[in-house]
């Protein structure tokens, strides 16, 4: 049976290949590929309205059956390789409702998902009405691109409040900055972006946040609302060094462990540096990160200050006045410090985002940054699985936050 079945199709694919004679004839806008879908979509659609009368055209039985075929309403449809024009069957009752194409619908499954993909990768609504229109001949107006783009935001508000896990054992905080259109004039706003990392290793994105600039109260709400959305429990906070940022995380989860990114205070070290020194304060400042504990890293803190605290006294002080949000990671194997000592994880995710956010320049609302942002993150190239390490930082977990840790 497989084999007469292969030898027919096989037959059949040769006679269609006859009217090829250039690419375009097979892949092209009227190509055949394109007719052939459309040849399928009658044939289906004549298949529903069989199915829903119950007997074939023309069969003697659906004579007096009280419902009958009522030609045809012809009836162009959007789909992802182009446009098509199709007879969509009609009953005399007018009760007939097609699953393939609904009543009302012009556009096929898969070309929204098109439309929205390419919004994800930063295109524009002019770039997506070109690219359709030279790939697949399709005229599609802005205002229809708006509102497959708009569609997705009950999507968001979905995920935006989605419930979440009890327990996150590490959770990244970190901000990027966007243009904002408001009243006439652009502003720059900061998205909020909360990254949290599973039991079981994996990490998940759990909000983004839009508001007028970062600041420490702002970032009390946001981790108020994640307690609100289920989470009860967080290890770590792992953040940037803004000020009053760890009183805030105390506020909300007063038994989490507040790490400021080392990657920060480097940089935050280096404003005070001009060029020619920039590589070896980096260097000196290395066996304070690196050190074996918190008393080895405060020994070679004191050798910072020793030679270079003359030069640059603001950096050994910048480094004390943060020391115990510096510090806790120190206190684990390099397994888990690693983990720990930098937000690079939500980092690496801020520049995926910002590829896409550029192209836009400024957005008319803060609606659409949080629109284009889930898009972006539904259609980036990440890879959430868990560190191969993850088994070890867990049993270390265990032994610290042992009655924290669900059963």
């Amino acid at each position: 049976m497989d084999t007469t079945k292969a030898s027919v199709n096989q037959e059949l694919l040769e006679e269609l290949l006859k009217r090829v004679e250039k690419p375009e004839d097979l892949l092209g806008p009227d190509g055949l590929l394109h007719q052939l879908k459309g040849a399928l979509m009658q044939r289906m659609l004549e298949a529903e309205m069989t199915e829903h009368l119950g007997y074939e055209p023309h069969e003697p039985k659906g004579r007096g059956a009280g419902n009958s075929r009522n030609g045809h309403t012809v009836k162009t449809v959007t789909t992802d390789s182009g446009a098509v024009e199709i007879r969509v069957p009609r009953d005399r009752k007018s009760l007939f409702e097609p699953k393939l194409i609904p009543k009302h619908s012009r556009r096929l499954d898969g070309f929204d998902e098109k439309v929205l993909a390419m919004y994800a990768r930063g295109m524009s609504v002019r770039d997506i009405e070109g690219h359709l229109r030279e790939l697949y001949g399709i005229d599609v107006s802005p205002d229809l691109i708006s509102r497959v783009t708009d569609s997705v935001m009950e999507e968001v508000r979905e995920w935006q409040s989605r419930r979440l896990e009890a327990v996150y054992p590490i959770l990244y905080l970190d901000a990027l900055f966007v243009s904002v259109r408001e009243n006439g004039t652009v502003s720059k706003k900061a998205v909020y972006v909360a990254l949290g990392v599973g039991l079981d290793g994996t990490r998940e994105v759990l909000g983004f946040w839009v508001a007028a600039s970062e600041g420490a109260r702002f970032w009390l709400n946001i981790l108020t609302e994640l307690k609100h959305r289920g989470l009860e429990d967080v290890f770590f906070v792992c953040c940037d060094g803004l000020t009053g940022l760890p009183q805030a995380i105390e506020a909300a989860f007063p038994k989490a462990v507040v790490q400021t990114c080392i990657v920060h205070m480097i940089r935050g070290s280096l404003r005070y540096v001009g060029w020619d020194h920039r590589k070896k304060v980096v260097a000196a400042l290395r066996p304070v990160y690196a050190a074996l504990n918190e008393q080895a890293a405060s020994e070679a803190l004191d050798g910072f200050d020793r030679d270079w605290g003359a030069r640059f006294p603001s950096i050994p002080k910048l480094w004390r006045s943060r020391w115990n949000e510096v510090v806790p990671f120190l206190a684990y194997p390099s397994e888990v410090r690693r983990m720990l000592y930098t937000t690079n994880v939500i980092e690496s995710l801020n520049s995926q985002l910002r590829k896409v956010l550029k192209p836009k320049g400024a957005f008319p609302t803060d609606e659409a940054v949080l629109k284009i942002l889930y898009l972006a993150l539904r259609h980036a190239k990440l890879s959430w699985k868990a560190p191969k390490y993850w088994p070890v930082a867990l049993r270390h977990f265990q032994i610290m936050f042992g009655e924290r840790l669900p059963a």
